[in-house]
């Protein structure tokens, strides 16, 4: 990638917990949000391609990417609040930001806390261990130690498809991947940009043994702020498949653009007026 993306776990960890407990409730309504001149946007802050810190504390990836293209759009500053994967959705209903551009994978059970916007990503899950580890399936998880990230997709779909694994929760993606490095787990729910992370800090030894699943990405907003639903929908219309739009696509994920489902079962794009 373009960017240093090297602070670390500590550093970003420390950052999160400082932010959080002195981050007074304030969100804003879109009008609200004018007269600031700013937006409040939730990222993650150790999820990298999606969202991390730089070493200066800036805020990279590609969710930071769109936060910053929607903010514009709207002749505002994208002020960004580090969070991790467990505090994400309770510091938006506590009116800590303005939304979540987090890496947050649209399901009709989080549409039920939560306004989602249509997808703006997709990402793939899998279950990833190592070469040398015989898990063809989520049989073959028996007994196994499994790592996941508290909350995330990864820990409701093994929790649900492999009772009989030995689930393990962490805190982040981050530290998820840290267990499986360390041979706290055998293996990881992981998304598709793990075994990048891995590759790098050991490399030729770990592999995506099957995937459990395809997610796509949205941005959250509380139930009923139908302006700032409105202001997201219109923006992102207008804004995936641009120029800009793929240019952080291929910067920052790496990966082909895929087309993005018009509906999501469950799942309501707009609030209903």
């Amino acid at each position: 990638m373009n960017r240093p993306i090297t602070r670390t776990l500590g550093l970003a960890v420390a950052a999160i917990a400082l932010i959080g407990a002195a981050l007074p409730a304030g969100a804003m309504t879109l009008d609200e949000a004018k007269a600031a001149g700013k937006v409040r946007i939730g990222i993650q802050a150790d999820n990298c391609p999606w969202g991390c810190l730089s070493t200066t504390g800036e805020a990279q990836g590609f969710d930071a990417a769109v936060g910053r293209a929607f903010a514009k759009s709207l002749g505002l500053e994208a002020e960004f609040v580090p969070l991790a994967v467990a505090n994400r959705i309770p510091a938006l209903t506590a009116n800590r930001v303005d939304m979540l551009i987090a890496s947050v994978g649209i399901t009709a059970e989080r549409a039920k806390s939560v306004q989602f916007s249509p997808p703006y990503a997709a990402n793939t899950l899998y279950v990833t261990a190592a070469k040398t580890a015989d898990l063809p399936d989520a049989a073959a998880l028996s007994g196994v130690s499994v790592g996941v990230p508290r909350s995330a997709p990864m820990d409701t779909i093994l929790t649900k498809e492999a009772p009989s694994a030995d689930i393990r929760r962490f805190d982040d993606d981050a530290a998820n991947i840290q267990a499986l490095l360390s041979g706290q787990v055998q293996a990881v729910g992981s998304n598709q940009f793990y075994i990048q992370r891995l590759e790098k800090a050991s490399a030729g030894t770990y592999e995506n043994k099957f995937k459990i699943g395809q997610l796509y990405q949205g941005v959250a907003t509380r139930l009923g702020e139908s302006d700032w639903n409105t202001a997201l929908n219109g923006f992102l219309k207008s804004y995936i498949g641009s120029e800009g739009y793929n240019a952080s696509h291929a910067e920052w994920l790496q990966v082909p653009t895929t087309d993005l489902p018009a509906t999501i079962d469950g799942v309501s794009f707009t609030v209903s007026q």
